[in-house]
């Protein structure tokens, strides 16, 4: 899953307003295997249910947004804590 190049280009974090991009293959495995194992949590605290088709890491790589039916879901309380490494 990818997201259009421009809406990319415009897409900032709402919290601090740094840009996004595409988080890699390999993390999103990773982080889906977390996920499945239910170890996974929002910012505000209610467990990831389900894996991810994709998502946006913000430039500093500490909050992850995911990416559902191809709509970036940018809400603060939805996030993910990048941190699962």
């Amino acid at each position: 899953m990818t997201v259009d190049a421009k809406l990319l280009e415009i897409l900032r974090c709402p919290v601090t307003k740094q840009s996004v991009t595409m988080l890699s293959a390999e993390r999103l495995d990773h982080l889906n295997q977390l996920i499945e194992k239910g170890e996974i949590k929002h910012v505000d605290g209610t467990l990831v249910e389900r894996p991810l088709d994709g998502a946006l890491i913000t430039r500093n790589g500490n909050t992850i947004y995911k990416i559902e039916d191809d709509i970036p879901i940018m809400l603060e309380d939805l996030a993910i804590p990048a941190n699962f490494e």
